[in-house]
């Protein structure tokens, strides 16, 4: 362990990062923590007045059942009780799962108070924009 600048420095072994990137329409905000673990992927999307962790979306690369010669992935979502995040934790996991080719752990938990449909319809918005710039920002094809 080293200190630099006042943090303090702990190698572990992991590779680049992490960083973080972020979203915004309207009143709606949600950012990304994205951290490279070698050859795999942690993301922490989180938004809104209350970030917590909401639900745990986990892919794993594999060769497409319809295509061989193209990659899809496997998935669970894990969902704590009264949340909702699971549609974006298990969609951002797959999707950068099969764009990256990597093992994929996305941690969502968002929270906004009265959120309107059109609203709810936002936010997976942007997730998905979020999850277009971290396939960018790592070599991949959206």
């Amino acid at each position: 362990m080293s200190i630099e600048g006042g943090r303090v420095i702990t190698p572990c072994g992991m590779a680049e990062g992490p960083w973080q990137v972020s979203e915004r329409r309207g009143r709606l905000e949600v950012t990304a923590w994205v951290k490279a673990l070698e050859e795999d992927l942690v993301v922490l999307l989180f938004g809104g007045a209350k970030p917590h962790i909401g639900a745990v979306g986990m892919a794993e690369p594999r060769p497409s059942l319809r295509d061989p010669k193209e990659i899809s992935a496997t998935s669970s979502v894990f969902t704590f009780l009264g949340h909702k995040e699971d549609v974006v934790a298990k969609a951002v996991a797959e999707d950068l799962a099969k764009a990256l080719n990597r093992k994929v752990v996305v941690v969502a938990g968002m929270h906004w108070e009265g959120l309107r449909e059109e609203e709810v319809e936002g936010v997976l918005g942007i997730c998905e924009a979020l999850t277009r710039r971290i396939i960018e920002a790592f070599g991949g094809e959206v």
